[in-house]
């Protein structure tokens, strides 16, 4: 009898508990973007025969009732803690690595070749131009920070993928991996330098990073770095969270700091040619309000953007074709060059050789890709 009563009242309950789930998701807002995933939301889907009939209509249903379910978030963030208590090391390919960072598996690539024979032709694109061209594969916190990952991660060497391409591709390189190593090292043995080289949270090189790689450039191109003395510097977000933070579902996680760095000397005209929007500033303060904060770099994504430095130390131009990497860098490469054009190719379209040879004030071309984004990145493609 009393066994009776108890499987009645947990019938009861569980009963309860999904019709009160079912109610506060019937009457829910529906978001159409969540913060913590970075990414669109499922929306309901249209109800058509085909679609009915084909199967398609209920896993669109599944979709919007995954991304919609009430406390979600909660949920998965307590899913994400459960599996690292259990002593899980990789979620969603991100390493719960020491020192509180996540930090994004390299893939095995699976283009190199493709790549390099891209950038090939785009250098061969531009032969008989007096130009000076350079090609800079920048690692990821999976190579520099290798001392911070799991003991049985797995160790695949982005810099000898970038080694390969060097080589097919016949461009001049900038190898701004040893100077990262370089500063790691000299940071954590001798205490001479500090500050995190990458996010915890993201996959992106922090500005000090981006400043580490602009100095490998100045020394290749024998332009004498600017140093971050002579830069005026503040701290815009203590908050960000990004790629890995959204992938690992760990929101238990301190944010990251962003700081930015101006140089008092520069007198700067940002035009964003496809918005027709000008600018005296690379930085678009109003994304360090919301999640997604890397994007104050250069106002997030835009197909070219037309930088001039009327004080500028030479009357060089530059042509920057580019993933977001670059974008943290251009503050520091814009004392150098009167004019700076930068390329997203994922949306230029035109053909970035037929641009320079258009514009025979062009002296300089950077090509700037981290490697653990190079592999899958379709702007690749466009560069000629």
């Amino acid at each position: 009898m009393k066994e009776q009563m108890i499987r009645k009242w947990t019938a009861l309950l569980l009963m309860g508990m999904t019709l009160l789930l079912m109610f506060i998701f019937v009457i829910s807002d529906k978001k159409e973007f969540s913060e913590n995933e970075n990414r669109y939301l499922a929306k309901f889907p249209a109800f058509e025969w085909g679609k009915i009939r084909s199967g398609e209509f209920m896993e669109g249903l599944e979709s919007y009732t995954a991304d919609h379910f009430p406390f979600r978030d909660f949920l998965m963030g307590v899913k994400t803690q459960t599996e690292i208590l259990a002593g899980k090391k990789e979620i969603n390919d991100i390493y719960i690595a020491e020192d509180g960072y996540l930090i994004e598996e390299y893939q095995k690539p699976e283009n190199t070749e493709r790549i390099g024979n891209i950038l090939k032709a785009f250098a061969g694109e531009l032969e008989g131009e007096e130009l000076e061209i350079r090609l800079m594969l920048v690692p990821t916190a999976v190579y520099v920070y290798e001392d911070k990952l799991p003991a049985r991660a797995p160790r695949r060497n982005q810099m000898e993928t970038a080694e390969q391409i060097y080589e097919i591709s016949g461009i001049e390189r900038i190898d701004c991996s040893r100077d990262l190593l370089a500063w790691k090292i000299s940071a954590q043995v001798f205490g001479q330098r500090t500050g995190e080289l990458y996010y915890r949270t993201d996959h992106h090189w922090t500005t000090l990073g981006a400043y580490v790689g602009y100095t490998a450039f100045c020394r290749e191109m024998g332009l004498e770095a600017v140093s971050l003395d002579e830069m005026e510097t503040r701290v815009v977000a203590e908050d960000f969270r990004g790629t890995v933070y959204s992938k690992a579902g760990d929101y238990t996680r301190k944010g990251d700091a962003i700081t930015i760095y101006t140089n008092p000397m520069d007198r700067l005209t940002v035009k964003y040619v496809d918005t027709e929007e000008t600018s005296d500033s690379l930085y678009n303060l109003e994304y360090a309000e919301v999640k997604d904060k890397y994007s104050l770099f250069l106002d997030n994504l835009h197909s070219l953007i037309e930088i001039e430095n009327e004080t500028a130390d030479s009357d060089r131009e530059l042509v920057l074709v580019k993933d977001s990497y670059a974008n943290s860098m251009v503050p520091f490469l814009v004392r150098h060059y009167k004019k700076i054009y930068v390329f997203d190719t994922r949306y230029y379209k035109q053909g970035v050789s037929e641009f320079v040879k258009g514009h025979p004030g062009v002296t300089d071309v950077l090509i700037l890709y981290n490697m653990n984004t190079l592999d899958t990145d379709l702007g690749i493609r466009g560069v000629y």
